[in-house]
């Protein structure tokens, strides 16, 4: 298939990674949306950039915010035996947070984000929409004419092209890019569950430094009592509350930089020669194995980074690239500095250098502030959970949940129900189970390199099929980052049976649920493509379809975008009527971020008239929700309706030859009418408007001239029209397939558990299609059928 090009005229393409424009392409509330319009109009005057940089602080910095208060504890676990191993550490943590955060993800990472959005799947569904890699083979080339349907083109002999032409030639391929998104998916929800955990934990220590008597079962019990709560608020959502988000972690910021230079200025600035990268060598000489293992602790300084890209959302990139050079970054070194500083001359106090650096008349406000950083992190990576499961599921990716927005204004804000008290046991268990913080760093830190190992080897594709980027860019971008990430890969390898495994069983948990929820969805839809009703079947059935036709609309919902499916031909071989009106309701989603409203719908004809049959297809993005929406049915009417109106005006047409062959030709045979079709498709319309008398899914360009045919068009417009409501007051009733799959009696032991068992048993909790679709019960009717895999 041809690419299509969305440039401006000299070819250069509008998704490439030097432009900024598009990238706050999403809903938002009105203050925020005029800033957008403003940025959009070159008016972003530095007061507005300063103002976003500030609001981005706390949506997206909380959770690399809060790494000093854990990083040397899990560095030194045992103590520090030499002075010079704090200088070592402290130069490993200032090139780590240079070379990850910094030149990686704030100033590459970023500018891959799919309209605003970011994460695996964000950039999974860039690359879909670059090459054929999608496992559900369920678009059509309309679909990329809608605007948010943005791509680049490449030359046929470069080096995109033949990239390209690698990935899309066998299904492995596929299936192994569609694995990596999901590893990284479920290292994300690991993350969502160690970050709360590892966060008020280490917040909730300081009790226990100012109170050396203390158990640390209080400690922990206190830590539980606040993950508690803070589960137990998520369906609140954040709206009313997160005004103070930005305030905490500017504040929490300014307090670690300040406390920072308070411990160079009294305890010596002779850590400050750990800018030099000389000491890294003498750490490792000198440590060792031990050195090397070691670095599982210094990787927490920059946890949160990934975090820091899955939550990118409301604001433009430039903004959060300020507020990250001129706050964060400066912040964290000063803190990390300062540390180090009061550690050289205190090597007993590895395991609580951070409360007790700070100084005595300010303690307990910092105790305060740092708890509510943590909190503010936490949040920040539930958002980020929450937000990439909603991405999967628009995939395909995992079983069907609620989803609930919490917020009339921000779109991006929701909540998921079962998700929220998984992760809450799962945290608690975490926090309770685990003797020390140690274990539970170790655990954080295996989660964290695996999911920036899975954003580079996707961003390896991304810099050479939609940035185009010379192979030279692409070689430099992959061996720095995989020399650090690897590097800190092996050494959590250490630490597996120290805390390391359990992201490993959690993602793993998550994986097998995923993969064999897509695995069963694809199969799904696989069956429907090959069983579908041949429209010659139909036709000989004739305008009655071979049964009573009954007064009212029926809407048979599938997975089909063309086609007429197999649980109609089902449901017509065992019932003895039919409804007077038929359509077809696709629901699909696409890799895009948002299908504009005006876009949403696609209205054809299937057959001839007189058999009253339709097809509407419903698109959305990964981003936007079909939720209990009781005005989807009557926008569907209505896009119907005007079809009718626009299929009515069409028939005028009588000065173009080929819209009378293909619209209004009288089929003679049976193979005939499976040879030949038409559409038109109207320019001021957003549906496409199918006048053959076939089902079709091609769109055809408008006739050149359309003469108007008097009383007869409009008089049968009416008819129609009639005829429809007159159906629709009559009743409507919703027709849903519940299609059981079950593994073939001689496949392979674990195809049979995975279908029989675990498939089922996810079909058997998620919510149905019939909630999904807001379906009445009086009004439902399932059409059950197995099928065989």
């Amino acid at each position: 298939m041809a690419s299509r090009v969305e440039s401006d005229e000299d070819g250069d393409n509008k998704g490439s990674m030097w432009d900024l424009d598009q990238k706050l392409d999403q809903p938002m509330d009105e203050e925020a949306g005029r800033l957008k319009n403003m940025y959009r109009e070159k008016k972003f005057s530095a007061v507005l950039l300063l103002r976003l940089a500030f609001q981005s602080l706390g949506v997206v910095y909380g959770d690399l915010g809060t790494s000093p208060l854990y990083v040397f504890y899990n560095t030194f676990p045992h103590g520090v035996k030499d002075p010079e191993d704090v200088i070592g550490a402290l130069s490993l943590i200032i090139y780590s947070l240079t070379l990850v955060p910094l030149l990686k993800y704030v100033f590459v990472v970023l500018r891959a984000n799919d309209n605003g959005q970011g994460g695996t799947f964000a950039l999974y569904s860039l690359l879909c929409r670059h090459a054929k890699i999608k496992t559900i083979p369920n678009q059509h080339r309309t679909d990329e004419e809608l605007t948010t349907y943005s791509r680049s083109t490449f030359h046929e002999k470069s080096f995109a092209a033949k990239t390209k032409r690698w990935l899309e030639e066998q299904a492995t391929r596929r299936s192994a890019i569609l694995i990596l998104v999901l590893v990284g998916t479920c290292m994300v929800i690991g993350d969502g569950i160690l970050t709360p955990a590892i966060s008020v934990l280490s917040a909730a220590g300081g009790i226990k430094v100012n109170k050396p008597h203390m158990s640390n079962g209080v400690v922990v019990l206190v830590a539980v009592v606040i993950l508690v709560g803070f589960f137990s608020m998520q369906h609140y959502g954040t709206d009313r509350v997160s005004w103070l988000f930005a305030p905490i972690v500017l504040l929490w910021f300014l307090l670690i930089g300040g406390i920072g230079i308070f411990n160079i200025w009294k305890h010596g600035s002779s850590v400050l020669k750990a800018f030099s990268p000389v000491y890294i060598y003498r750490y490792f000489k000198r440590g060792g194995q031990e050195g090397w293992t070691s670095l599982g602790g210094i990787m927490l300084s920059i946890t949160g980074t990934e975090a820091l890209f899955a939550d990118l959302a409301h604001f433009p990139v430039s903004a959060v690239q300020l507020a990250f050079t001129l706050i964060v970054f400066p912040c964290l070194l000063l803190a990390y500095s300062g540390q180090a500083a009061y550690l050289m001359n205190n090597l007993d106090h590895s395991q609580d250098v951070f409360y007790r650096s700070i100084p005595d008349r300010i303690y307990w406000p910092v105790f305060v502030v740092a708890t509510a950083a943590a909190i503010v992190a936490s949040q920040a990576t539930i958002t980020a959970t929450f937000s990439i499961i909603k991405q999967a599921l628009a995939h395909g990716c995992f079983p069907r949940v609620k989803v609930v927005y919490t917020s009339k204004t921000f779109l991006g804000q929701i909540y998921i129900p079962d998700i929220n008290w998984i992760l809450m046991i799962l945290c608690i268990s975490v926090t309770a189970g685990f003797e020390n913080q140690n274990q539970i760093g170790n655990a954080y830190g295996t989660a964290v390199v695996i999911v920036m190992l899975v954003t580079t080897f996707l961003m390896i594709m991304i810099m050479i099929l939609v940035w185009r980027c010379h192979w030279i860019l692409v070689l430099i971008f992959t061996g720095l980052s995989l020399i650090v990430e690897c590097t800190y890969f092996s050494s959590v390898l250490f630490k597996i049976d120290q805390g390391g495994w359990v992201p490993l069983v959690i993602a793993g948990a998550f994986l097998v649920i995923m993969y064999v929820w897509h695995y069963g969805t694809v199969k799904r839809y696989e069956f429907e493509m090959h069983s579908k009703v041949s429209m010659a079947w139909i036709l000989g059935l004739g305008p009655s379809l071979g049964l009573v036709r009954v007064p009212g609309i029926g809407l048979v919902y599938t997975e089909l975008a063309s086609g007429v499916p197999h649980i109609f031909s089902h449901f017509i071989t065992n019932l003895p009527a039919i409804h007077s009106v038929v359509v077809f309701v696709c629901v699909k989603y696409l890799p895009v971020y948002t299908v504009p409203e005006e876009e949403r719908f696609l209205v054809k004809r299937i057959g001839p008239k007189n058999f009253r049959m339709f097809r509407c297809v419903a698109r959305y993005g990964y981003k936007d929700l079909h939720k209990k929406d009781e005005s989807f049915e009557k926008k569907l009417f209505d896009n119907l309706f005007m079809f009718v109106r626009l299929e009515s005006m069409m028939e005028g047409c009588s000065d173009s030859d080929e819209y009378s062959l293909c619209g209004q030709k009288t089929v003679q045979s049976m193979d005939g009418m499976l040879s030949n079709n038409g559409n038109t498709r109207t320019a001021s319309s957003n549906m496409d408007i199918s006048v053959s008398s076939l089902d079709s899914i091609e769109p055809a360009k408008s006739p050149p001239h359309v003469k108007s045919s008097g009383q007869t068009s409009s008089q049968t417009e009416v008819d129609e029209l009639e005829f429809l409501n007159n159906n629709r007051d009559a009743g409507v009733v919703h027709i849903l397939g519940n299609t059981v799959v079950r593994a073939r009696r001689d496949s392979r032991f674990y195809k049979k558990i995975a279908v029989d068992y675990i498939y089922a048993f996810l079909r058997k909790i998620c919510r149905e299609n019939s909630v999904i679709f807001n379906v009445p019960h009086e009004s439902l009717l399932n059409v059950g059928q197995i099928f065989y895999v």
